[in-house]
């Protein structure tokens, strides 16, 4: 029984710096760039949009579609450091788990 409670408060430790990481990743962002710094989207660590720059010089109504692109490049570029910086802070948490589809 003595082991079992000392495994229940590693578990609880270990549950609250897992919290503690994820607010953590709310505080920090990425940045992710298309066009060659063009359009720039900003994320924090939980991949939520909290900037978006697009230069005047790629907005042309004549290429709507360009500048569609450029957007959805910048998103996916943010996005992928979004990930990146949440398997960084929460990997060493998630790696133990061992479970399909967690970073």
């Amino acid at each position: 029984m003595k082991n079992m409670n000392q495994l229940m408060r590693q578990a609880k430790k270990m549950q609250e710096e897992l919290m503690k990481a994820q607010a953590a990743l709310a505080e920090q962002s990425v940045e992710g760039s298309a066009g060659g710094g063009a359009v720039r989207v900003t994320m924090n660590g939980h991949k939520q949009v909290v900037g978006l720059h697009i230069a005047k010089e790629v907005v042309d109504p004549d290429e709507v579609e360009l500048l569609q692109d450029l957007i959805l490049a910048a998103l996916q570029d943010a996005a992928q450091k979004a990930d990146e910086l949440a398997e960084a802070a929460l990997g060493k948490y998630t790696r133990c788990l061992n479970v399909p589809g967690l970073f």
